[in-house]
């Protein structure tokens, strides 16, 4: 059975089962490796635990951290707080047949960065793409939408990094590539979730239409380092 439990702290979660390969750890802190994700966590928010989390962000960098509840900044950092909603898949409705869906090699790596840097989906690195399974719709040769896969433990997997280039929105791209990776994840025998601000109904209303259900609301804090 599925520890429902690890994904209240899907940062850790994930640092601590599949992507520990991805991270670096420092005593009671760890975090991406900074070509992947900001993203950071440690195990407890005790003063040694975040003296260690603090020795691990890079000089000018922001650190993300989502936990159940916003996170004060140390010194020398100022913070953002943004609650999100973290829903979980029961089933995807069957839309593969709707558009040309492919999946992303890494010959569409700089298409995938550039995409990201254009529409914002959230952090995306240079290899922030390697996270998993990531598939992508094309106008000719021209990445115009994509979406894929990030953090992962414990039979749990996060659909993330859905976007469309703004010339090709209102086509039902987004709503197309969620159901292609999740169903693609059903069909490994994992649970797919994804995050999506609090305050964004557009897309709680589409991403529940789709078959994800709310969890639990959680804290996705910024920390930016103070100049």
């Amino acid at each position: 059975m599925l520890n429902t439990e690890l994904l209240d702290r899907p940062i850790w979660s994930a640092l601590t089962h599949d992507h520990a390969h991805m991270g670096q750890m420092l005593g009671l802190a760890r975090r991406y490796r900074s070509e992947f994700s900001p993203f950071h966590a440690a195990e407890t928010m005790s003063d040694a635990a975040v003296a260690d989390l603090m020795s691990l962000i890079e000089p000018g960098e922001t650190a993300s951290l989502v936990e159940l509840a916003p996170q004060d900044p140390p010194p020398g950092f100022s913070a953002r707080h943004v609650e999100i909603v973290q829903l979980v898949a029961t089933e995807f409705p069957d839309r593969e047949g709707e558009f040309d869906v492919r999946s992303l090699s890494a010959e569409y790596a700089d298409q995938m960065l550039e995409l990201a840097c254009l529409t914002k989906p959230g952090p995306f690195r240079e290899r922030t793409g390697e996270f998993g399974r990531y598939l992508g719709i094309f106008d000719g040769g021209r990445l115009v939408a994509m979406g894929g896969e990030r953090m992962a433990f414990d039979g749990f997997v996060e659909i993330s990094a859905v976007c469309t280039h703004p010339d090709y929105r209102g086509r039902g791209y987004g709503a197309a590539l969620i159901c292609s990776v999740g169903r693609q994840l059903q069909a490994d025998g994992k649970t797919p979730f994804l995050h999506s601000n609090a305050d964004n109904d557009v897309a709680l209303g589409l991403y529940q239409s789709l078959g994800l259900k709310p969890r639990r609301n959680l804290w996705h804090t910024m920390w930016e380092p103070v100049e």
